[in-house]
């Protein structure tokens, strides 16, 4: 964690811009508000103290203080997640720590937060009728229009795609090969995980699904790995039967957004089954 920062830490103005930023944010948050207790003593300035930060985010109170005072010291990304998490700053924020500490920001963070999100919502929407859906490089679901929910059998509280198909034998039901199809979304999720060890969600997601299911955790330890995005999904839906489609996707801003849309395959009635379904999720005229 520690290290000679050279080039990757900033000019000296960068560290002292970071110094006061650092400050000014820690000193707006109230113990109470991040789950600590306000009775630790008289506080001679209104906010968190330094060691409460350092608490906060796992780190050692010396480092942290150094951070503040501008020293020449490295910081990984995992440890400059955790600061803006313990100082609870909005996407904007994050990004400008990002910046100071000349680190190359997530995706997420790159993006225009939920702005971003929200025009990314007006893309698959217009869509319709056809299934379209957003993914970070979790696989978290960013977006979906109403035709990939009817087809795909994501749910309200659905919120990862790999977790709502290895866990959800309905959703597993619903391909042609689910066991071709499981091992290669494994050997594609594997594909983007050499950045994401370090990265807490990435170890909770791959410990709940190897835990919940027995197949994705003899998948994993596999090692498959696979760049090659499927081209085409066949898929037996318990209303309307076989469905298939072309798959596109696209890489946005980064490699931990993708946008993927899908096509009904020619020479197939998949377009009519899609507006027997949305037919059939169309409210009854009082």
């Amino acid at each position: 964690m520690l290290a000679s920062m050279g080039k990757s830490g900033g000019t000296r103005r960068q560290r002292e811009e970071l110094g006061e930023f650092l400050r000014i944010r820690r000193s707006r948050l109230r113990p109470e508000d991040c789950g600590l207790s306000a009775s630790t003593g008289k506080r001679r300035t209104p906010g968190l103290r330094r060691e409460e930060v350092a608490v906060l985010a796992g780190i050692g109170t010396s480092w942290y203080t150094w951070l503040e005072q501008g020293r020449d010291i490295n910081v990984s990304e995992s440890v400059a997640r955790a600061i803006a998490s313990a100082l609870r700053l909005t996407a904007p924020e994050k990004r400008y720590l990002y910046q100071l500490l000349g680190i190359t920001p997530p995706t997420a963070l790159a993006a225009s937060g939920e702005q971003h999100a929200g025009d990314l919502g007006l893309i698959v929407d217009e869509w319709m009728p056809s299934p379209a859906l957003v993914i970070d490089g979790l696989w978290d679901l960013i977006c979906y229009n109403t035709s990939a929910s009817l087809v795909f059998g994501i749910a309200e509280n659905d919120t990862n795609l790999l977790v709502s198909f290895f866990t959800n034998p309905g959703v597993r039901a619903r391909y042609v090969d689910p066991q071709r199809t499981a091992a290669l979304a494994v050997a594609q999720f594997r594909a983007g995980a050499a950045a994401r060890y370090d990265d807490p969600r990435f170890t909770e997601l791959v410990t709940e699904l190897s835990a919940r299911s027995d197949e994705f955790a003899a998948l994993w330890h596999r090692h498959d790995v696979l760049d090659a995005r499927v081209k085409h999904k066949d898929l037996d839906h318990p209303d309307v039967g076989r469905l298939s489609f072309d798959t596109q996707s696209w890489q946005l801003d980064g490699p931990d957004v993708r946008l993927f849309l899908h096509v009904p395959r020619r020479l197939t009635d998949t377009r009519a089954k899609l507006a027997r379904l949305l037919r059939a999720r169309e409210p009854v005229p009082a």
